[in-house]
């Protein structure tokens, strides 16, 4: 089958969660299908990234979103009832372009990830879509607008109201709908949220493996460390959890490593000295063999968690949340430690680095549960059933193929 993936960033390197989704998916799919990438970018995109998605994608196209450009349509936005996230990624230029890939590709089925896509084939009744919403990014807007600032809270609060009714007008207009857990798929507000399949994430058992490395660092976070509910969750590990660690064990040190550490993140380095803040790695193994304990105190956002995926693979015992473990579905006090409050997280931390056997029971039920639970190839096997229900179209077969093609624009 012709399928046309819609995204709103290049798939690779992996640094962020819709990439990491998107890049094991496709090339997954790609086993069992013709696919045209087609994606946004507002960055300057490496030959050697797009060379490595040659070798399973059959053409690709990326539309460069200037800054002009994304300023132009945010203030346009204000007078539409479009979410100012949809906004932000589609534009005139980008919408002429995916046109010509229909015209000339004719796919037999559309992929969009994320709502932000979604602009872009609405309106292509005659095209049978999957919508891949991962999260519910209405729910992770609401949250992030009850901790915000008066002076910012109205405008998050306008954007949960329009992500709302997109979201809900996404359902209506899309054929199939996946998300990435049960949490998320409830969260929507659209009274046939229950057709709404879950595909979770999986995780590279092969890549994210365990491994013998010093143990630098007895604390470690991990994510896009620009993402709110990262900042958030880091700030609340540095000021609240940690002063209570240091009460009885003052020498407890936190790695944070990510991409495009936020001022705020980077500032915690510089008032903390028991505190690292390495910004991007190379290879994120690294972070995760260095340090004794993985701590994610996610109090905001939606979706799965990536990170705690790759800290039990790589048989770290994992402390977290149980808004985040809530969409991980590992057994608490077997598999993983929750905590509430801050009191709850810091007695969590002094008890597994006091106890190296409880470090080592926690890590590898852990390490087991993933293995049992997350898996790419599985996933990419629903999603590839779900989208194949649709019958072709009746002259597919004289349809021909077009040669490779690779665009930048």
């Amino acid at each position: 089958m012709r399928l046309l993936v819609v995204l709103s960033r290049m798939p690779y390197p992996l640094e962020k969660g819709d990439k990491l989704r998107a890049y094991h998916l496709v090339k997954r799919l790609a086993k069992h299908h013709r696919i045209y990438l087609f994606c946004l970018s507002d960055q300057r995109i490496k030959d050697e990234h797009l060379e490595h998605l040659r070798t399973f994608c059959a053409n690709i196209r990326v539309v460069h979103l200037s800054r002009w450009r994304i300023l132009s349509r945010m203030a346009t936005s204000v007078f539409s009832r479009l979410p100012f996230q949809v906004g932000y990624f589609h534009h005139r230029h980008a919408q002429r372009a995916i046109d010509e890939v229909i015209a000339d590709f004719k796919p037999e089925h559309v992929l969009c990830q994320l709502v932000r896509t979604t602009e872009y084939v609405r309106h292509r009744y005659e095209l049978p879509k999957t919508l891949d919403y991962m999260d519910t990014l209405s729910k992770g807007m609401e949250r992030r607008a009850e901790n915000a600032s008066p002076w910012l809270r109205p405008l998050l609060k306008a954007e949960t109201r329009r992500l709302i009714g997109y979201e809900n007008l996404m359902l209506d207009l899309f054929d199939h709908h996946v998300i990435i857990s049960a949490q998320d798929r409830d969260l929507l507000y659209h009274p046939g949220r229950d057709s709404v399949e879950v595909i979770p994430n999986g995780v590279d058992t092969l890549y994210f493996t365990p491994r013998d490395a010093e143990k630098r660092y007895d604390l470690l976070f991990t994510g896009n460390m620009n993402y709110p509910p990262n900042i958030d969750s880091v700030l609340f590990l540095v000021q609240r959890v940690l002063p209570l660690v240091h009460a009885q064990r003052p020498d407890v040190n936190l790695l944070i490593a990510g991409v495009d550490p936020d001022a705020r993140v980077r500032e915690l380095a510089q008032r903390h000295p028991e505190v690292t803040v390495s910004g991007w790695v190379k290879d994120i193994r690294d972070s995760y063999a260095a340090a004794r304990i993985f701590v994610a105190p996610m109090q905001i956002g939606t979706g799965l968690q990536n990170k705690l995926l790759e800290a039990m693979a790589m048989r770290m015992p994992c402390v977290t949340s149980g808004l985040a473990n809530n969409a991980v579905g590992a057994e608490p006090g077997t598999s993983i430690l929750i905590g509430h409050e801050p009191v709850e997280y810091a007695e969590h931390i002094l008890r597994l680095l006091d106890d190296p056997e409880e470090r080592e029971r926690l890590a590898g039920n852990g390490l087991e549960f993933v293995k049992r639970t997350f898996d790419w190839d599985q996933a990419a096997e629903r999603l590839h059933r779900l989208m194949s229900e649709d019958d072709l179209p009746p002259d597919s077969s004289v349809i021909s193929h077009p040669q490779r093609e690779n665009t930048v624009s």
